[in-house]
C-alpha cells in the first residue's frame, strides 16, 4: 500500500513525500540516499503518515501537504500524534 508521510528534520523543518514502504523510506532518508533536502538535515523521523489505495492518491495528498503552511502542518502532526497516543492507551 502507498503512504503519504511527513518527516521532521533535525533542524525542525518538515519534508513531505510518498512511499510504498515506510521502514525502507526512513532508512533511505537517514542514510542520505532519499532526498537532497533531508540529506543536509539528518537525522529525520516520521511525525505523520496516511495509507492510500493507490500511488496516485498518495501523490495527490503529498502535493496537498506540501502546499500547507507550517502552522497547518503542525496542527496535522499534533492531531496525528494525539490520535496515535490514544490508540496506545
Amino acid at each position: 500500500m502507498p503512504y503519504t508521510y511527513l518527516l521532521e528534520c533535525e533542524d525542525g523543518s518538515y519534508y513531505a513525500g510518498w512511499t510504498t514502504s515506510l521502514k525502507n523510506r526512513l532508512e533511505a532518508h537517514n542514510s542520505g540516499k532519499a532526498s537532497k533536502y533531508t540529506r543536509a538535515r539528518l537525522p529525520v523521523k516520521f511525525v505523520y503518515w496516511e495509507e492510500y489505495e493507490s500511488k496516485v492518491e498518495a501523490q495527490k495528498r503529498e502535493a496537498a501537504i506540501k502546499a500547507l503552511t507550517r502552522q497547518k502542518k503542525e496542527k496535522l502532526v499534533s492531531s496525528f500524534q494525539e490520535s496515535h497516543n490514544r490508540m496506545k492507551e
